[in-house]
Formats: structure tokens, C-alpha cells, sequence
């Protein structure tokens, strides 16, 4: 039975699946969606049987439509607010989790739907998709860090005009600037997400975690500082029994035969 009210955590042949589950509010992030996100992200990477999972967006007519509206004003104070956030960053929690974190993308991802989908490491959409950060339009800025992730994936440039205009784009803008990595028809998309799980998932799990760390921690550092963070990486690396294996199998011309270790 699902524990949660307004996301669904299932977990099928080593993948968790977690469906934002408020379909008639177009899964709209209200606080109950957040503090479930915030519980549910970290059972990722403890979970033993889970080696990366996929985000989903209920209902026919998008992933989410970003922060639930009806919500801003009830909060007793701007300092609680801040407070509430500061203890519950569910976007940092997002981008802390190490295993991968593939998002499926269908219909409308705005606000924080899209804010969501870039603190993932792959973003598959349907061709019905669209994307926007439309803050502005309600004089107010990105508040789930949009204009900070969106600056990271894309060319600035192509960053500012959908921050600074609010305007939305569709699937095949967001592949041409980089903000997705493949769009599929609708029906394809689950399964274009799991195809590219088992993929990741045949490959070895140490060395996937560590080539994202990698990647997420080098970002932040001076390109001096992150060559050497790899090379201290790579020479834990290799003393696994999955690099030590993958080298033998390149070496002897048959596929590697790794085993999967939390």
C-alpha cells in the first residue's frame, strides 16, 4: 500500500518509481508534496535494492505545474517560510541523492515542475511537453532555483530568455537548447525512460556514482581542482571488484559481468 498522500514510491527490478500524484491540481507542489519528496528522496540511495529511479508526473496533462498558488499567503510569517525551506531543501536533497535520477516529462513542467526536472540527470519528454519559468509574470523570480540550474544546462544566452520573458517552450525548443536530452512520442515515453534505467543499470554502480559526483561536484570548483578530485576518484575506483572485472573482460572480449553493490 502506498504510504503517501499526494506522490506514489513503487520500486520494480531495482528501480524506484515516484509519481508526483496530485493529477486534478496538475501535481502541483504544495508543502504535503514536499515534505513526501523530502522523505522519499534519501530511501533512494539507502535502499539496497534500488539502483536509480525515475520521476513521473500523474494525470494526462503534464508533469507539474510548479508550486501550488493556492497555498502562497498561509504561511503565518515570511520568516517561518524561509525557515520551513531552510529545513526541508528539497532541491538540495534532489541533488544530493547519488544514485542517477531519470525525470519523464509529458504535458506542462513549469515553475518548480521544471525547476524539479533540472535537478535530475536526465530529462526524457514527450513531445507534448512544455516547459517555463513564468515567476516574472507574477513579479516574483525563480524560487526553486531555476535561475540558477537552467544557467548550468543551457548556454546563457539561451538561459535568459526563458527567465526573463516567462515564456513557454515546447519539447522540441527545450532538445534544441539543451534543457532535455530526447523527446519521444507521449505513449513511448515510460518506457524510453526504463530503457535508458537498464542501460545505466548494466553498467558498474560504483563507477556510475562516482562519474556523477564527479560531474556534480566539478562544477564548483576551478578546472585544476576538479582534475585532481577525478584522478582521486578514478583511484578508488579501480580498487572495486567491478573495475577489476571490466578490465578483464575488455582485455578477454566479453561483456562485463558486473555485480551490483549498494
Amino acid at each position: 500500500m502506498n504510504a503517501f498522500e499526494t506522490i506514489i514510491y513503487e520500486k520494480r527490478d531495482g528501480i524506484a518509481y515516484i509519481t508526483l500524484n496530485r493529477p486534478k491540481a496538475l501535481n502541483a507542489v504544495n508543502i504535503k508534496m514536499r515534505d513526501e519528496l523530502y522523505q522519499v528522496l534519501p530511501a533512494i540511495d539507502d535502499d539496497p535494492e534500488v539502483m536509480l529511479a525515475i520521476l513521473k508526473g500523474a494525470g494526462d496533462r503534464g508533469f507539474s505545474a510548479g508550486a501550488d498558488v493556492t497555498e502562497f499567503g498561509t504561511v503565518p510569517s515570511q520568516a517561518i517560510g524561509r525557515q520551513v525551506r531552510w529545513e526541508r531543501d528539497l532541491w538540495g536533497q534532489f541533488l544530493s541523492v547519488s544514485k542517477p535520477l531519470i525525470v519523464a516529462i509529458h504535458g506542462f513542467a513549469l515553475g518548480a515542475g521544471v525547476e524539479m526536472s533540472m535537478c535530475c540527470d536526465i530529462r526524457i519528454a514527450a513531445e507534448d511537453a512544455r516547459f517555463g519559468l513564468p515567476e516574472v509574470g507574477i513579479g516574483m523570480v525563480p524560487t526553486a532555483g531555476g535561475s540558477q540550474t537552467m544557467p548550468r544546462l543551457v548556454p546563457l544566452g539561451m538561459a535568459l530568455a526563458p527567465i526573463l520573458t516567462g515564456e513557454i517552450i515546447n519539447a522540441a525548443e527545450a532538445l534544441r537548447i539543451g534543457l532535455v536530452h530526447q523527446v519521444v512520442p507521449k505513449a513511448d515515453l515510460i518506457s524510453t525512460a526504463e530503457n535508458v534505467a537498464h542501460k545505466i543499470m548494466s553498467r558498474g554502480q560504483i563507477a556510475v556514482r562516482y562519474a556523477k559526483e564527479a560531474i556534480r561536484r566539478g562544477l564548483d570548483l576551478p578546472l585544476e581542482q576538479g582534475l585532481d578530485m577525478e584522478s582521486k576518484l578514478i583511484a578508488r575506483v579501480l580498487t572495486t571488484e567491478d573495475a577489476k572485472e571490466g578490465i578483464a573482460a575488455y582485455r578477454e572480449g566479453r561483456r562485463p559481468r558486473f555485480t551490483f553493490t549498494n
